[in-house]
C-alpha cells in the first residue's frame, strides 16, 4: 500500500516539475522544480502520514524529501534516525526543512543541538548552530551566551557559507533578545564585517549583524503597546 502511495506521489511531483523554477532553485544550490506553495497544497490534501512520509524520503529526491518533511510526525523519529536523515539531506532547502519542521519538534532535539554543533563537517554543524538559535529566543536558560559569543568572535570569520550564516544568525539573536549582551553582539559583528556587503532586497532587513539587530530592536519596541 505504501509503496503504491509513494509511486502515485512522485508521479504527481514529476508532473509538476518547472524547467524554469528548477532553474531558480539551481541558482540556490537545490535540485527540484517543484512550486513549492503547490507542494504545501498536497501536503495538506494528505495529512499526517508517517510511513509514507519514511517512503518519500527513501526515494532520495528533494521535492519528495520537502514533502515528507510537511507529512510526517516530527516525534517519531528517533535521534539517530534524525542524526543519518541530516548528513543525507545533500540541499539547503531540505537541510533547513528538516531543522526547522522537524528537529525543532523532536524530543532529541537538545541532544543533538550539542552534537551538531561540534561536529567536524560544517554543514551538520550549522543545523546544531541553528537550534542554539532556536533555544536563544525561546529557551535560553542555562546556555552560556558570553561563552557562544567567544565561540562566534574567534570562529565566525572564516567558518564556510552556511556555519557562517548560521553563526552570524545566533550572534544577531543573542543582541536581539539579550540587551545587556546587545553591545558586545554589535562591536563583534562590527569587527568581523561578516555579511556586512550582502545584497539587501528593498525593504528587507540586511543580514549583517551591526544593522540587523538594532533594526528588530526598533520593531520590537514599536509593536509594543503604549
Amino acid at each position: 500500500m505504501a509503496e503504491t502511495m509513494v509511486a502515485e506521489v512522485m508521479a504527481e511531483l514529476a508532473a509538476l516539475e518547472d524547467p524554469k523554477a528548477r532553474a531558480v532553485n539551481e541558482k540556490h544550490g537545490d535540485d527540484h522544480g517543484v512550486n513549492l506553495g503547490k507542494l504545501r497544497a498536497i501536503a495538506k490534501r494528505l495529512k499526517t502520514q508517517q510511513d509514507l512520509a519514511r517512503g518519500l524520503w527513501e526515494t532520495g529526491d528533494s521535492a519528495a524529501r520537502l514533502l515528507a518533511l510537511l507529512i510526517c510526525r516530527p516525534k517519531a523519529f528517533g535521534r539517530d534516525e534524525l542524526d543519518a536523515m541530516l548528513r543525507d539531506s545533500r540541499t539547503p532547502k531540505v537541510h533547513d526543512w528538516l531543522v526547522n519542521y522537524v528537529v525543532k519538534k523532536n524530543p532529541h532535539s537538545e541532544e543533538l543541538r550539542l552534537a551538531w554543533t561540534s561536529d567536524p563537517d560544517p554543514v551538520v554543524a550549522s543545523a546544531g548552530w541553528a537550534l542554539t538559535t532556536e533555544r536563544v529566543a525561546k529557551k535560553p536558560e542555562g546556555l552560556d551566551l558570553a561563552g557562544l559569543l567567544d565561540v562566534i568572535e574567534a570562529e565566525m570569520k572564516d567558518a564556510p557559507d552556511r556555519l557562517q550564516w548560521a553563526m552570524n544568525h545566533c550572534l544577531a539573536q543573542i543582541g536581539i533578545e539579550h540587551a545587556e549582551y546587545r553591545a558586545r553582539a554589535i562591536g563583534i559583528g562590527e569587527r568581523l564585517e561578516v555579511l556586512k556587503d550582502y545584497p539587501t532586497s528593498p525593504g528587507c532587513t540586511s543580514p549583517f549583524a551591526p544593522v540587523w539587530i538594532p533594526e528588530m530592536v526598533r520593531r520590537q519596541q514599536d509593536a509594543k503597546p503604549v
